[in-house]
């Protein structure tokens, strides 16, 4: 079927990772590279992290219970500490492809985001607010999982998305840096592209499109 829409995930894919801000964050407070990622792996979709994406619990309440999951883990760490590492810097040249995209295609954002920092991406300065402000105006729908109650990767936020644009899910290609939120968009039959670095994104978004960006 032919490509009607694109849908793109947020941090990770049109901003560097948090994922690379975790890891110095480890290394300079002595803790074992990819902790915080594992505490966020235990009960993905019940734990404190889960349970703030969907605002079902507030900054505060997350704090105290992150840094509970993360002492039974065997680092204690406080929840407010690691949303203030969830800001990312854009990425120009991606930046660049959505817009081309954007003249061609249907285009919409989905994120799973919290209720901190300033709009929807969690910027932490007025100056990464304003940048990141610039390309979610270029999108003709963001669906963030604080304001419907849903997160990647329940398949309702990815049906959603494709509804709000007015396509089927097998005329749209969805990006995005982690599997476990690709696996469900690929068996309501989007095409995924996994995000592994800006560069190869690129890349394997012009084949799925026939594009040479």
């Amino acid at each position: 079927m032919t490509i009607s829409a694109i849908v793109w995930d947020f941090g990770g894919v049109l901003t560097t990772s948090p994922f690379d801000t975790f890891n110095r964050f480890e290394a300079d407070n002595g803790i074992p590279v990819n902790f915080i990622r594992g505490v966020n792996a235990v009960n993905p979709t019940t734990n404190a992290w889960a349970q703030f994406e969907s605002s079902e619990i507030s900054l505060d309440e997350f704090d105290t219970a992150f840094c509970q999951e993360s002492a039974a883990a065997g680092h204690a760490i406080a929840g407010k500490a690691v949303i203030e590492l969830l800001a990312g810097d854009v990425r120009p040249r991606m930046v660049e492809v959505l817009k081309r995209c954007k003249a061609l295609y249907k285009v919409a954002c989905i994120t799973n985001n919290v209720k901190a920092g300033q709009g929807p991406t969690m910027a932490d300065t007025r100056e990464r607010a304003a940048a990141v402000h610039e390309v979610m105006a270029l999108f003709e729908h963001v669906i963030e999982s604080s304001a419907e109650g849903i997160r990647k990767p329940d398949p309702r936020i990815y049906e959603l998305a494709c509804r709000r644009l007015g396509v089927s899910p097998a005329e749209t290609v969805y990006l995005d840096d982690l599997g476990i939120n690709l696996k469900p968009a690929r068996e309501l039959g989007m095409r995924t592209i996994k995000v592994v670095s800006e560069e190869q994104a690129i890349i394997d978004l012009g084949a799925v499109l026939g594009i040479e960006f």
